[in-house]
């Protein structure tokens, strides 16, 4: 009987990794909705990760509306699954078991059966209320141990003074120290350990960076499918160019199920494309259990919705066309199919990498990303910090930056590489290569993320933080575990100027703006102005309100004071001084957001505020005023 293996399509969440993906409306979803029904892959994921955020802030719509209208056309087919980050959810603030639940309860009544659940640490504590939560609501609980590597450090060199006889003729000798891994397949198996005994119904290896390759791959999953009891599933993506050589191992040492694209939404950042893997199944004798026929009429229409999608497809470069059904493969490429087979079997790594760089060269997938390969980071947190230098016109300082990623890393408790510490390092180490560039302490601007990473507010990180360090970040030795008695949710403010309605109408509004308090204020606002301007008249609104006298600085009639300036490029989350405010020196007066990183803005002096130059939501350049002070 053959061997069967099951699929998880990710084409409809994961393929927001590019981003012309991010703009694919609900109409477009809803055109290859009916194909997917017929196709009975065995789970789709299609909501989390990038999606809610993306849908609101670049769409306009609603969340939960897109997962229960694919629920609506497919549920039942295949299970829907999707992604979260532990006790972070969607965001980066540690949440109570209130709003998790809550989140859970209304994730499932949506359609949700599957919900994968990962820590950014791999601190398993941190999942242990979403595997509660998801559960108790009917669903299935996919726990994720992040795959992630130890980084390439300088040889620590030591200088030893030994002496000789009777403490005389001493000698100076340096010594070379050398760090122990700490990712080793026993740390990966442990955590997986941990989850399966916290009711996992499924493990997944999650390798977010695509930096896995084959050779742990097959170690990594004899010891998976040897030591759990439960299925396990693998993920990775395919920008370093390990992606399609690591699925086709993971299936030769019996995973259960695989993560896949299809075709024009697969490869570069997304993961291996299902039509590739069909091909290795085949030759293998491997079953998988769903429609092929239908997983084209799905590419074809995918392939006219990327043409729609155009002016956002930074690519712009299609793999040739190809049908495993219809298309005969020339002879030569074949063999390449078959090379990379028996590789795997004599467990010759270069020759396996070397067959799928050419079978997908030959398909005209992008080439593998050579630097993301050589600096050993995941491809998002490298055009991160690209992007982020580029803001600063400071791209020179760029092998700097990379350069500290390791330092970073260990002084902040070795963090694994993936979303959002992936981040939070990689900011970091811009921020850090430009303090030294521009003569100031490597970490003089710490941002509010990296503050909590190092106090504890993350969780616990896989080796402990120095407390020198952590007082020097966070102005105390102790370590600081999150705290969410004092959480206080978002305001839920009533809109006067369309019609005395709040701006969060049910549960559901609630939860967007405990996730994403900027990107679902701004959307929810819109879409109360739309209910208010189609029915103007349901709510009566008060005419003679009152406006508050705004304060010029004419009217303070102050001398003119000194201006704070923003030391990043960014928006401004939050304004928190106003005009004729008494600060002091070290007070925050806004938080500025600066790649997706929280900044506290804080005086340079004591005074009264004169002026205040910003709002709330406003992007504004390296160097902008932000506030006159008149110096106390």
């Amino acid at each position: 009987m053959p061997k069967k293996l099951l699929i998880r399509d990710l084409t409809l969440r994961d393929g927001q990794q590019s981003s012309f993906a991010t703009r694919m409306s609900q109409a477009q979803i809803d055109r290859v909705l009916p194909f997917y029904k017929e196709a009975n892959f065995y789970a789709m994921e299609v909501w989390g990760g990038a999606v809610p955020d993306s849908v609101m802030r670049y769409l306009g719509e609603n969340p939960w509306h897109r997962l229960e209208k694919i629920h609506q056309r497919v549920g039942g087919t295949s299970k829907l699954t999707a992604l979260s980050r532990g006790r972070n959810l969607y965001g980066y603030a540690p949440y109570p078991d209130s709003i998790i639940d809550g989140f859970f309860k209304n994730a499932v009544s949506s359609g949700l059966d599957i919900m994968r659940i990962f820590d950014a640490l791999n601190d398993v504590d941190n999942i242990k209320s979403s595997v509660k939560s998801i559960k108790k609501y009917g669903g299935m609980a996919d726990c994720a141990v992040c795959y992630t590597i130890d980084p390439k450090y300088d040889d620590e060199i030591k200088i030893v003074e030994k002496k000789g006889f009777l403490g005389l003729f001493s000698k100076k000798e340096e010594i070379v120290v050398k760090r122990e891994p700490v990712f080793t397949d026993k740390y990966f198996l442990n955590k997986a350990k941990e989850m399966e005994a916290l009711g996992a119904d499924m493990i997944t290896i999650k390798d977010m960076s695509g930096l896995i390759p084959p050779s742990k791959v097959a170690s990594l999953m004899s010891l998976f499918k040897k030591e759990l009891k439960v299925p396990v599933d693998f993920h990775t993506h395919c920008t370093p160019g390990f992606g399609l050589g690591s699925v086709l191992t993971a299936i030769m040492y019996d995973v259960d199920v695989v993560d896949t694209n299809i075709w024009y939404f697969s490869g570069g950042p997304a993961a291996p494309a299902i039509e590739l893997i069909y091909v290795f199944c085949q030759k293998l004798g491997i079953e998988l259990d769903l429609n092929m026929e239908a997983v084209a009429k799905i590419n074809k229409e995918l392939a006219e919705i990327r043409k729609e999608l155009a002016s956002f497809d930074t690519g712009k470069k299609f793999p040739n066309p190809f049908n495993p059904l219809t298309d005969k493969l020339p002879a030569e490429i074949d063999k390449e199919f078959d090379k990379a087979i028996e590789a795997v079997r004599r467990e010759d790594e270069d020759a396996l990498l070397a067959a799928c760089y050419a079978i997908e060269a030959y398909f005209g997938f992008p080439e593998p990303d050579e630097m993301v390969r050589k600096a050993e980071v995941p491809g998002g947190m490298y055009t991160n910090m690209v992007a982020q230098l580029k803001q600063f016109n400071s791209m020179d300082i760029l092998e700097d930056a990379m350069h500290l990623i390791p330092s970073v890393r260990l002084d902040s408790g070795l963090p694994p590489l993936v979303t959002p510490t992936s981040q939070i390092v990689g900011v970091q180490a811009v921020n850090s290569a430009l303090n030294i560039k521009n003569g100031r302490p490597k970490y003089a601007n710490p941002s509010n993320q990296f503050i909590a990473l190092v106090k504890g507010e993350y969780g616990k990180t896989p080796v402990p933080v120095d407390p020198k360090f952590r007082e020097k970040i966070t102005g105390s030795p102790q370590e600081k575990p999150y705290d969410t008695s004092g959480y206080k949710r978002q305001d839920n403010p009533v809109l006067p100027e369309f019609g005395n309605v709040k701006l969060a109408k049910d549960e559901k509004d609630e939860l967007l703006l405990e996730l994403f308090p900027a990107v679902a204020t701004n959307y929810l606002k819109g879409i109360r102005e739309n209910e208010y301007k189609t029915n103007p008249h349901q709510v009566q609104v008060a005419e003679n309100k009152v406006e508050a006298k705004k304060v010029t600085v004419a009217e303070v009639k102050q001398p003119a004071g000194k201006k704070m300036k923003s030391p990043l490029p960014g928006t401004i989350l939050k304004v928190d001084v106003k005009v004729g405010d008494e600060v002091k020196d070290g007070q925050t007066l806004f938080i500025l957001e600066a790649m997706k990183m929280e900044n506290n803005i804080t005086s340079e002096f004591s005074g009264k505020v004169l002026n205040v130059f910003v709002k709330q939501g406003q992007i504004v350049p390296e160097g902008a005023p932000l506030v006159e002070i008149a110096i106390a």
